[in-house]
């Protein structure tokens, strides 16, 4: 089982190392030709990490830049450019700081200037500036309870693109006349470029029939100032270029082609999951069982590497995050088999409210869990996946990565 865990590490690192933004950013700017008097706007987890890149390929050609991440995710000082810290996954004052001084330095530029917009995940929380009537409490009450809701990416993003001054392409219309160049790490299944970081410089396709679909069907309750402040988004823009340079696709990849170096007969099942993360975990446990016994989909020893985002609907007050709370499930589900493995990881280093990456289980976990007196039941059910899987060394810690391209989720099995 050493063997496995070594294996598993090694994919999970690589896999990631293949999507950190420094080659990605320099790679898409050395085939663009831009001008003279470029403003930069980094916005996500790996906001600081792109934005220094495209410093040191750009260099005097930046003229001004502003860089917004998250907490402890700055790695200090980039001549040139302002950096600011902010909350995630829910906004706070530093959000709205940080996301005015972006619009008092893009809104009287010319056509002659240009923007050069790096977005990553996480932008939907830290580039912020709701409408008008909608205070700061309102905004992380309604980004707090869409969260828990069980709502996907997709639609938590069409309800915050309604009520902001900047996300749903209005990013993009207060900068005009100037040429947005927008160079995007994908966060969102299927790479949907109107919702990634809710579409800051990107037509919306949404309206404020679909927000009103949505706030129905997960019976949100909110207060009448907040109902009035909602407002439609821009249909079409004419200032922005927008380029994908990095997601959940490559990482799977990347993967599958790391796993075939360790020699692993590989498959990638799918890069778009999209479930609660309790049954992913079980769907992925059934998987195991069939490799294992069965000897199909693929042959041992193999991987079976899955890409995307499940969702964890919000019922107890435990400790915890989707990747997480996904193994854990998975564990159930490979009860006492032999060498078999189930991790998965967000590639950006954090899952949830957490210091983990994610969980690694096999089919010791639960006999582990039982000689810690944990319930597995219990802890699923509380969504307190973080202090089950830390009792028992399933955690899994990269730190921040630099990164965020939706999570990477495999099979594990020996020969």
């Amino acid at each position: 089982m050493n063997k496995l865990r070594e294996d598993a590490l090694r994919i999970i690192n690589n896999s990631i190392d293949s999507v950190l933004p420094e080659h990605a950013v320099k790679s898409q700017l050395s085939s663009m030709s831009l001008g003279e008097n470029i403003y930069l706007v980094a916005i996500g987890k790996a906001a600081w990490r792109m934005a220094k890149a495209a410093k040191d390929f750009l260099k005097e050609k930046i003229k001004n830049g502003i860089v917004i991440t998250k907490y402890e995710h700055s790695q200090g000082i980039i001549e040139g450019l302002q950096i600011y810290e902010a909350g995630h996954p829910i906004p706070d004052e530093n959000t709205l700081k940080a996301t005015r001084k972006v619009i008092e330095m893009i809104k009287n530029l010319g056509k002659d200037d240009e923007v050069l917009f790096l977005v990553s995940g996480g932008g939907s929380s830290l580039f912020e500036l709701p409408n008008e009537g909608i205070e700061l409490e309102d905004l992380q009450k309604l980004n707090n309870d869409l969260l828990k809701s069980g709502a996907n990416i997709v639609e938590i993003n069409t309800i915050r693109k309604h009520i902001s001054q900047v996300k749903g392409g209005q990013f993009a219309k207060i900068a005009e006349p100037a040429k947005i160049y927008a160079l995007i790490l994908s966060d969102v299944i299927g790479d949907r470029l109107d919702s990634i970081a809710s579409g800051p410089a990107y037509p919306d396709s949404t309206t404020l029939e679909d927000v009103k679909k949505i706030i129905s069907k997960y019976n949100l309750s909110l207060p009448e100032n907040l109902l009035h402040a909602f407002s439609e988004t821009p249909k079409s823009l004419r200032n922005v270029d927008t380029y994908i340079i990095g997601s959940v696709n490559k990482v799977c990849e990347n993967a599958k082609l790391i796993a075939e170096q360790l020699g692993y007969n590989s498959i990638i099942l799918t890069t778009t999951l999209d479930c609660e993360a309790k049954e992913a975990g079980l769907f992925l446990a059934s998987i195991a069982r069939e490799l294992i016994e069965k000897d199909r989909p693929i042959n041992k020893p193999c991987a079976v590497i899955l890409g995307g985002e499940t969702v964890v609907k919000v019922q107890g007050n435990g400790l915890g995050g989707r990747n997480q709370e996904l193994a854990l499930s998975a564990a159930r589900g490979i009860y006492n088999y032999e060498d078999v493995i189930i991790v998965s990881v967000g590639t950006d280093g954090t899952d949830g409210p957490t210091d983990a990456a994610g969980g690694i289980v096999d089919g010791q976990t639960i006999n582990k869990l039982i000689k810690q007196n944990i319930d597995v039941e219990f802890a699923l059910k509380n969504n307190d996946s973080y202090t089950a899987l830390d009792a028992i060394g399933g955690l899994i810690r990269t730190g921040p990565t630099g990164t965020n391209v939706n999570d990477l989720i495999f099979i594990l099995c020996g020969a």
